[in-house]
């Protein structure tokens, strides 16, 4: 602990500067006030309420949608891992991945190589961690509605905040990181153009 003299706090003893707000000490703080609406509320939506079910039907920028398919879509993860974790959902509400159609499956894939390949162009990402959870057990946050992860990864990008703070510092607020990513999603993409959830 930086000690504190008496004279820089009026004569006010501490026993450590948790005492008192504001007092220095070696620590730095990442203050991230977005994060109280998922300590408050949690991530869980009402049990009636799917969040990718709805999302196609809000603006873009409400949505954090990034890129619109015939069959499936792209937004940004409202609780992100890394900044640019995106989601890929199918608009039909179907759990698992054995469920969705050939055309589904066909396009999740096309969204997500797209996806890869506009998230290294904008943030030069040096990989990516994409996967599914399949059910709850499986530590799906939302497991009802099937959605693939695509986590951008960064050389020395894991440090000590998320393993002993439960903490990840994002640098870039997430309206922002989705208008890099919608700018850069290239015209010729299937996923250029406007569908409504089946």
């Amino acid at each position: 602990m930086v000690p504190v003299s008496d004279d820089e706090l009026d004569g006010i003893r501490l026993d450590g500067s948790y005492d008192i707000a504001g007092v220095p000490d070696e620590f730095q703080r990442l203050w991230t006030p977005h994060r109280m609406v998922y300590i408050q509320n949690g991530q869980q939506p009402p049990e009636h309420e799917c969040p990718f079910c709805m999302a196609p039907g809000m603006t873009d920028e409400d949505a954090l949608i990034v890129a619109r398919g015939t069959h499936a879509y792209v937004l940004l993860n409202l609780f992100p891992y890394n900044s640019g974790h995106l989601l890929v959902c199918p608009y039909r509400h179907i759990a698992q991945y054995d469920e969705a159609s050939p055309e589904e499956v066909a396009e999740i894939g096309s969204l997500t190589q797209t996806a890869m390949r506009v998230i290294r162009q904008v943030s030069r990402s040096d990989g990516f961690n994409l996967g599914m959870n399949q059910g709850r057990i499986a530590g799906a946050g939302i497991a009802d509605h099937l959605h693939q992860h695509i986590v951008p990864r960064w050389a020395l990008d894991s440090n000590f905040f998320p393993i002993i703070a439960k903490t990840k510092a994002l640098p870039q607020i997430l309206g922002d990181v989705r208008q890099s990513i919608a700018d850069a999603w290239p015209p010729s993409s299937p996923a250029d153009h406007t569908a409504t959830a089946e």
